[in-house]
């Protein structure tokens, strides 16, 4: 038996993950851990997010990227700015670097993941 429970089609399908175009990126003033990214999503505007990468990413390293984006979580203040959405990323557990999920080929922003 496996050590994680599993979720029906219809709680993943309430998840709205979408291709994210980041625009700009720049470290949070006075945080240690985060960056601060524009993302363009398309249809679904542009969106703050704010991500704790700045231990192994370059904000101007991030410019240019395609990134997966979890578009309808709930907003989250931290260091004083909004996060609008969370992008994805492998590897998140203690002591690893986390590498950003993106997509093989440039897709058009607010591309749905299906």
């Amino acid at each position: 038996m496996s050590s994680y429970e599993y979720v029906d089609i219809s709680d993943f399908q309430k998840l709205d993950l979408r291709v994210g175009l980041v625009e700009s990126a720049e470290r949070v003033p006075g945080a240690k851990k985060l960056i601060r990214l524009i993302v363009d999503l398309g249809e679904k505007g542009r969106r703050q997010l704010i991500a704790g990468l700045a231990e192994w990413y370059r904000p101007e390293d991030l410019i240019g990227k395609h990134i997966i984006v979890v578009v309808n979580l709930k907003p989250r203040r931290m260091m004083g700015f909004e996060s609008q959405g969370m992008l994805l990323a492998a590897g998140c557990s203690e002591g690893e670097i986390p590498i950003i999920l993106t997509v093989e080929k440039p897709v058009k922003p607010g591309t749905r993941i299906c």
